[in-house]
Parts: C-alpha cells; sequence; structure tokens
C-alpha cells in the first residue's frame, strides 16, 4: 500500500458521495495533506536513552503516563539523532547534519548555529502558526543567535547546556541559577520562577498553549533540561529508586518520572480543552543515555557521546488522536526529517535553495501508512569535539555510517572500520568486515565524500568567544547588581569558569574534549 496522490483523494470522496467509506489510512492521510495545520507539540528531554522508559522494556524505571502515550501514538523504532546536545538540536531545527551549520561541540563557540541556517519554526510562523520555546536552546547564547532570531515568537529559556552552566566565553547561564526556582529569561527579561525546572517549563508551556488556542495553529517546543546533570529532583521521585539501583541512576530515574507526569498532565490539559484531536504531539529525546544505559540499554552497545547504536538510537513517538493509527514504524529515520515533515503539515512553504540543501525527508507517507515506500539513505555519525584547530585531522575520528541494516563504526584510521549486521546483531557483537568487503568500501567512499562536503561548513573552529557571558551580562544590567540568585558580579565570573569535569562550579557534569568512555 503506497501513499495516495492529491487525484486519488478527490476519486475517493467522489466515491464517498455514493456512500463508499473511506480507508482508516487515507482518512488519516488525507488530514496531513498541506494546508490541514495542525497544532504541533515536540517534547524533547535531555540525556535520556532509549532505554529509560517503562514502555522499552526497562524493568525498573515508573513512566505510566509516557506508556499510555506510547501505546496511542506510531512508534518509530530505529529511529537516530546526534550523539550530544547541541548537534542533535540544530539538525532537528534545520534538517540538515549539524556540521552543516558549524556545530561541533557543545561550548566552546562551537555550538552556536549558523547565522545562515533556516529553521523549520521560521517557515512554520510564515504560515501563519505561534511559535513558543519552553526550556533549553543550546544553539548560541549571544542575542543575535537566541531563538527570538530564529523563528519564534515566545521564548522561555535558560542559557548554555543547562541550568547553572558556565564556561568562558558565549556558553553560560544566568549566574547563581539552580535547578529549583531558576531564574528563566522570558521573552528577553530574566524571570525568576517557583518550583523544579521540568514543572516550569510544562508549567509556562501549557499557560501558553492556553492562550493561542483556537485563535491560530501552534507550534510549542517543550525541552527541558531534565534528565541532563547536575542529578537533582524532587525527593520524593529519588526515594522510588533508591533501593534498586545507585543513587545517581536513582535521581536520574526520579527525573525522567517526573517528565512523565509532566507529560501526563499535559495531555489531560489537550482532552479538557478540546483540541486533542487537533493536535500532534512528538516525544523524543537528543541522544542516547547519559546515566541509565548501565542498568538497561535495550541489548545496545554504546551510550551518549558514542557513534554506536546506543548513542543515537532514541524513542519517537507521534500522537494524534483520530488521525494517526497507532502502530510501529520500522524505517530508518531521523531529526533530520522533522524540518521537512513539520513543514508539509503545515502547509508551509520551503524555498528551493533550502530544500535543495536538506538531509532529511517528510515522513507524512510513513505516518500514514506503516507500508510506505522509504528512501535507500545513509546517516552520518561524528561526535566531534576534537581540540581546537585539529578539525581537518579528526575525519575519522568516533565516527559512523549507517545504511540499511549495516553500521560501519571508524577505529580512528582511513582503513580502520568495523562492520555491524544491525538486524542480525542488535548488540554489534560481531565485526563482520572481513566478509563484506564490498560494504566497506562502498560506505567508506560515501563518507569520504560526505566528509569533503561538510569541512567547509565548520564555521565556529576559531570563533573567539565574548569576555562575558550573554546571560550573565544582561543579568546584572537588568537586575543592577546580585538579583534574586544572589549571584554577585566577581571576577572568575566575569571570566567564566571554563571546561571542567564533574563537580565543576555549576554542579555540570561536562565533557571534556572528545567523547566520554562508551557506555557513560
Amino acid at each position: 500500500m503506497h501513499s495516495p496522490t492529491r487525484r486519488q483523494f478527490l476519486v475517493y470522496a467522489g466515491a464517498g458521495a455514493a456512500a463508499l467509506t473511506l480507508p482508516r489510512w487515507l482518512q488519516a492521510a488525507e488530514k496531513m495533506w498541506p494546508g490541514y495545520k495542525p497544532n504541533v507539540i515536540l517534547i524533547l528531554t535531555d540525556d535520556q536513552g532509549y532505554g529509560d522508559l517503562a514502555c522499552t522494556g526497562n524493568p525498573v524505571i515508573k513512566t505510566p503516563n509516557i506508556d499510555r502515550f506510547y501505546g496511542e501514538a506510531v512508534r518509530f523504532t530505529d529511529f537516530h539523532v546526534s550523539p550530544t546536545c547541541s548537534p542533535t538540536r540544530a539538525s532537528l531545527m534545520t534538517g540538515r547534519h549539524e556540521f552543516k551549520s558549524g556545530v561541533t561541540h557543545t561550548i566552546l563557540e562551537r555550538e552556536r548555529m549558523s547565522l545562515k541556517a533556516t529553521t523549520f519554526p521560521q517557515l512554520l510562523k510564515a504560515a501563519g502558526y505561534a511559535t513558543g520555546i519552553f526550556g533549553k536552546w543550546h544553539l548560541g547564547d549571544e542575542a543575535d543567535r537566541r531563538p527570538d532570531k530564529r523563528g519564534f515568537d515566545e521564548t522561555f529559556i535558560h542559557g548554555a547546556g543547562g541550568i547553572g552552566q558556565t564556561y568562558a566565553g558565549s556558553c553560560g547561564d544566568a549566574p547563581g541559577n539552580k535547578y529549583f526556582d531558576p531564574v528563566i529569561l522570558h521573552n528577553g527579561v530574566f524571570e525568576k520562577t517557583q518550583g523544579y525546572c521540568t514543572d516550569v517549563f510544562f508549567a509556562q508551556a501549557s499557560k501558553w498553549i492556553e492562550e493561542k488556542k483556537g485563535k491560530q495553529p501552534f507550534f510549542a517546543e517543550i525541552t527541558p533540561n531534565a534528565p541532563h546533570g547536575p542529578l537533582v529532583c524532587p525527593e520524593q521521585y529519588e526515594k522510588m529508586y533508591a533501593d534498586k539501583v545507585d543513587a545517581n541512576v536513582a535521581k536520574f530515574y526520579g527525573m525522567i518520572t517526573n517528565i512523565d507526569e509532566n507529560v501526563g498532565r499535559l495531555v489531560a490539559k489537550l482532552k479538557e480543552w478540546a483540541i486533542e484531536k487537533d493536535t500532534l504531539v512528538i516525544f523524543m529525546t537528543d541522544n542516547g543515555s547519559a546515566t541509565g544505559s548501565r542498568v538497561f540499554n535495550a541489548g545496545m552497545r554504546g551510550a551518549k557521546g558514542s557513534a554506536h547504536n546506543g548513542g543515537t538510537r532514541v524513542p519517537a513517538f507521534w500522537r494524534w488522536p483520530g488521525t494517526l493509527q497507532p502502530g510501529d514504524r520500522g524505517q530508518l529515520a531521523a531529526h533530520l526529517d522533522i524540518f521537512p515533515t513539520l513543514a508539509e503539515l503545515a502547509g508551509a512553504a520551503i524555498p528551493d535553495e533550502v530544500r535543495a540543501r536538506l538531509d532529511g525527508f517528510s515522513l507524512v507517507p510513513v505516518l500514514a501508512d506503516a507500508k510506505a515506500s522509504w528512501p535507500d539513505r545513509y546517516l552520518v555519525t561524528h561526535v566531534g569535539r576534537w581540540a581546537r584547530g585539529k578539525a581537518a585531522d579528526s575525519q575519522y575520528a568516533n565516527c559512523s555510517i549507517r545504511r540499511g541494516p549495516y553500521l560501519m563504526v571508524s577505529r580512528g584510521g582511513p582503513n580502520a572500520w568495523d562492520l555491524y549486521d544491525l538486524k542480525s546483531d542488535p548488540g554489534q557483537a560481531k565485526d563482520i568486515a572481513a566478509q563484506h568487503p564490498d560494504v566497506v568500501k562502498e560506505l567508506a567512499a560515501i563518507y569520504d565524500k560526505w566528509w569533503a562536503e561538510v569541512l567547509p561548513c565548520l564555521e565556529n573552529e576559531d570563533a573567539v568567544g565574548p569576555a562575558v557571558n550573554p546571560f550573565k551580562e544582561l543579568y546584572w544590567k537588568q537586575y543592577g547588581g546580585p538579583g534574586p540568585n544572589n549571584a554577585p558580579l566577581t571576577p572568575q565570573r566575569l571570566q567564566g569558569d571554563g571546561p571542567v569535569r564533574d563537580g565543576g562550579p555549576g554542579g555540570e557534569r561536562r565533557l571534556p574534549d572528545g567523547p566520554p568512555p562508551e557506555g557513560r
């Protein structure tokens, strides 16, 4: 069964007048034609992996609301993102590999998305959507790089890659920020909030959605910084797991259970407001698990910061009651596909020059029909994070390429590749490169061509950041002093704390140059 053409829809519609009932899948696809303009909510959690949900097999964690959501959704079972935070967000926003927008790291100015990039919220806004983001942005903290300049009407964000995180240069949050009662930048003005950060982001998003519903279609991106470190959550959630897993995992799982409750409240509100059937809600995460993989990783190898399957495969559940028939989709899909998919659903015009540069494909045919044809695509993963000035020397460092069932992972050199068949060996236990030299040769050639294309796009490699974090500068200017976080200006805060390891001044578990050990 293939997706129908517009002409076929009209034929079916005419026959319907003669008492022909449309197939359910065809009714769904009709509503997904450009111009229907559903509301869209994208929930993107931070550092939660595929195995960090009960519905994907985790035997410890409690996520009843997301489990119910899973049962009511289209579920992509082979959906991939980038291996760390900013890269995933850049690819999601642009429909292109993150390197093509200059994003090769999460700090050091290399998290800044190119000002030349076009984002899908810009297109949705042009198509009549209200657009809002609530939580983590992590694609540039300077004024010209914040989400209000990249297609969002409403912005409610923290700075850097996490609440309280600070690095020298442009990447840093408001000084003295914590997970409880954080100061949040709301449409360019800091506000002192009350409550736990995840609760705050979902509550603000719900308030905005309630204001917009019925007036115009909306796109809300809810991006909590949880369960990213520091591992802090309300005590009652941590206690749920204290006798089942180690202390850090207990906090990590507690943060996810708190997210789960917020997802449940949001879905209940959509029902209460009678907009549930007009609203597509997407739940996904931004990379492999940062903390939970040592307890359960769905049989995969690798975690956050890895080019193996466990570093990039994430949950992706698409719920749209009355339109999408719940079920699995096994097509090789990715964050790159969200741009063209949402543009198509919204009836948003993609300029020809932008469309020509997209790496993603619209998922609309697959959402409507599990058996729809799908491109024989490849996906390249590169962890990046090389030392300053070493981009050209890092072609084969921490990278992989996926096509069909095959995942080929570099051992660090031009002729050093391991090959795995994920269909027969999902845990990547057996290297079969020697048995399939033709596959290795083909994928290596594709990879080398890709690298030659992206290398000239790495515009941030020599960037020099400002002397003071932009969020800190704005904070002290607005409050004229220590402000509600009681954070006086000091020489150390002016300079930033610099890259540090676990237990740094902001409590952030920060990654040094290069990926973390596999499984971390």
